[in-house]
């Protein structure tokens, strides 16, 4: 049984280890680039941490994923292009999730989770990542379009709503 915490300190070390799985996974089935020079990085996922953004997910063999929630308004999802979002609905935005490949239900985990805050979430990937996709999608979000990151890098957009 999957459970779901606010990330502390002590998991930094392991929560950086999941990262670097991720990105090894993505690299491996044909996105090198989405994560590339060691993103997230280690201030930002220590920030993360500090702000009480940063969620862990775990079982009784320890922690396999992890995942940032944010509340409010994304700056970067303001502009979005080929598309629209579904509503102006208030949402939550799920950032940097990742999996230690351990267990499957990783992302279905953090939607519940995220759930308990708003009726919809939001997410983003890179066109690269078809894994992610295909993950999204079968977990009922919707494609609505393509956003911008700040360093200008384009995204695939989606939503789920209740």
């Amino acid at each position: 049984m999957l459970s779901v915490r606010k990330a502390s300190p002590s998991d930094f070390a392991l929560v950086m280890d999941i990262y670097k799985i991720a990105r090894d996974f993505m690299s491996k089935t044909g996105n090198p680039n989405q994560w590339k020079n060691s993103r997230p990085t280690e201030e930002q996922i220590g920030k993360d941490i500090e702000n009480g953004i940063c969620h862990v997910i775990f079982d009784k063999e320890g922690i396999h994923g992890v995942f940032a929630l944010c509340e409010g308004v994304d700056s970067t999802y303001l502009y979005i292009e080929d598309g629209a979002w579904l509503d102006d609905a208030p949402y939550v935005t799920i950032h940097r999730i990742a999996s230690d490949q351990k267990v499957h239900g990783i992302l279905k985990c953090a939607m519940e989770y995220c759930q308990q805050y708003a009726d919809s979430i939001r997410i983003d990937t890179h066109n690269k990542n078809a894994v992610m996709q295909h993950v999204l999608l079968k977990n009922g979000f919707k494609k609505c379009g393509i956003i911008y990151l700040k360093t200008g890098e384009p995204r695939i957009a989606f939503q789920w709503k209740k």
